[in-house]
């Protein structure tokens, strides 16, 4: 009994002592804090920093050819990307755990032109904690995320172009 007692007690004292030895978790992306920086390449091979974009307003779009949803909002996506300007917001589609090439087609069939950066290996979005696909971070000029979206929307309506106007204009 005695025995069983001593080996409960070390057991706690050594899962108290990994518990807070292990120190806080990951820092994932929160409104009101500065974008977790990255790199990563679009699919025309060219290199995308995000804290590079400070001074205009970014639009960080996570999806999967996979996902539904967002196959469906990418037309509007589409549209904003046309309407606003280009030296002052920025729209970066990242493709999440999904494969290149099927996003190539995709965006081919549909006649996306926004920029579709690969990370493939999750290490974005694991820096912004997605919880699902789509999920949308609109990060201001100071680098500052001011918005997130979970789910999808239909980006083109007037609400969201408001919006986004407000944060350029700022």
């Amino acid at each position: 009994m005695k025995i069983l007692s001593f080996l409960q007690a070390v057991l706690i004292c050594c899962s108290l002592f990994f518990l807070t030895s292990c120190g806080p978790g990951p820092q994932v992306a929160t409104v009101g804090k500065t974008a977790p920086d990255f790199t990563l390449v679009d699919r025309q091979g060219k290199s995308w920093t995000l804290s590079e974009l400070k001074g205009q307003v970014v639009f960080l779009n996570f999806w999967a050819t996979w996902c539904a949803p967002c196959r469906e909002e990418m037309p509007s996506m589409q549209e904003l990307h046309e309407k606003l300007p280009k030296d002052s917001f920025k729209m970066l589609a990242i493709l999440n755990k999904d494969e290149p090439a099927l996003a190539d087609s995709f965006a081919s069939k549909l006649g996306l032109t926004m920029p579709i950066l690969d990370d493939q290996a999750n290490t974005v979005g694991v820096q912004y904690g997605l919880t699902g696909l789509p999920e949308t971070f609109i990060i201001n000029k100071k680098g500052i995320i001011v918005r997130k979206f979970i789910g999808p929307a239909q980006w083109n309506i007037p609400r969201y172009t408001q919006m986004l106007k407000q944060f350029i204009e700022q």
